[in-house]
């Protein structure tokens, strides 16, 4: 009897690696990681210290998506952007025109351009959209700063009248404070690269909100003009 009792215990302890070592019956099992995925945002608009800015719609075209970026400073638009646009001549020729009647007209109630009208019909509607959605934005949380710098009266101040070899040049120039609303063209060289250069110039000057704009190339000479112009309007205003 006395011999039986190692028996026993070296047979249990024989299993000891047979119970610890079996493997689990079903699958083994994973330990899975949490991602962190940053919400998307579904506001259309966002705040910032130069004005609202809203992107408008998206128009997929034949040519290629059009799709617009709007600044405003309450309901003045103060700045437009390209977000998409087609990869074609014809269409970025027109897109400084189409922003510059933009900026005056203050509204999508623009002309189309010649030669683009499927870039220009799809950039007035996203434009649309834009307008439309700051003025939601504006009626659900109206802003006191808006409506104070909408009090201050325009001034309107004409530049100096600049000969070139081209032919006269001479702006007019729309202040709302110290803000650069619009600039009109009293005399310009009847020329069709000066026609042509207009419309960048404006646009140029209404972003830059300075004479300190790039020349537009083939038109140097209607350009240096502008500026100086331009300069000698801000000069006066004070």
């Amino acid at each position: 009897m006395k011999r039986a009792i190692p028996v026993v215990v070296l047979s249990i302890a024989g299993l000891v690696p047979i119970w610890r070592y079996e493997p689990s019956i079903g699958g083994t099992t994973t330990t899975t990681e949490a991602a962190s995925t940053p919400s998307a945002s579904s506001t259309s608009g966002s705040s910032s210290s130069s004005g609202t800015v809203v992107k408008g719609s998206t128009l997929n075209t034949e040519k290629g998506p059009v799709q617009v970026q709007v600044t405003f400073d309450g309901e003045k638009i103060t700045a437009v952007k390209m977000l998409q646009q087609p990869n074609h001549p014809q269409t970025t020729a027109a897109v400084p025109k189409l922003i510059a009647e933009t900026l005056e007209a203050q509204s999508a109630d623009i002309d189309t351009v010649s030669g683009a009208t499927i870039t220009s019909e799809a950039y007035k509607e996203s434009l649309q959209a834009a307008i439309d959605d700051n003025a939601k934005a504006a009626a659900a949380s109206p802003s006191p700063s808006a409506s104070a710098s909408t009090a201050s009266a325009a001034q309107t101040v004409d530049g100096s009248a600049v000969n070139t070899e081209k032919g006269t040049v001479q702006v007019q120039v729309t202040f709302e404070g110290e803000t650069i609303s619009a600039v009109k063209m009293l005399q310009q060289p009847n020329h069709p690269q000066t026609t042509a250069a207009v419309p960048k110039l404006i646009a140029q000057t209404l972003e830059a909100q300075s004479a300190d704009i790039d020349t537009v190339s083939g038109a140097t000479i209607t350009s240096d003009g502008y500026k100086e112009s331009l300069q000698a309007a801000i000069d006066a205003k004070g």
